[in-house]
């Protein structure tokens, strides 16, 4: 059973910075790709970033691209997404997303197999 849990949200002020943490655990072997999406009140879950297993690949929605950093540690299984210069509509709950497909970098939730409980990310004006 593969488990992954997300940390690291909480309430920043417009132009604040915030790092969500994403840690892979349990029975999965081999490559895995890894993805940040958020899904805001009465919004549908919007992909955030993804980023392969080896790293050379990312991917990021327009709407955060150039404010927000997907990164990851294989040794520690884990895939941090850096954001500064939140804005109000960066407000959501955050999901991480792991896929055995490593080399992929998908963009719709269905390409992600394990996904985390979610962390709430609140920006204040």
């Amino acid at each position: 059973q593969v488990q992954v849990a997300e940390s690291g949200g909480g309430l920043v002020q417009a132009g604040g910075s915030l790092r969500l943490s994403c840690v892979v655990s349990g029975r999965i072997f081999g490559s895995y790709a890894m993805a940040w999406f958020r899904q805001a009140p009465g919004k549908e879950r919007e992909f955030v970033a993804t980023i392969n297993w080896y790293g050379d690949r990312t991917l990021y929605a327009d709407s955060v691209k150039g404010r927000f950093t997907i990164s990851r540690d294989n040794a520690g299984n884990t895939a941090p997404l850096e954001m500064n210069g939140l804005k109000l509509e960066d407000t959501a709950v955050y999901y991480c997303a792991a896929t055995k497909a490593g080399l992929n970098i998908a963009t719709l939730a269905s390409g992600y197999e394990y996904w985390g409980q979610g962390t709430q990310v609140t920006v204040s004006s």
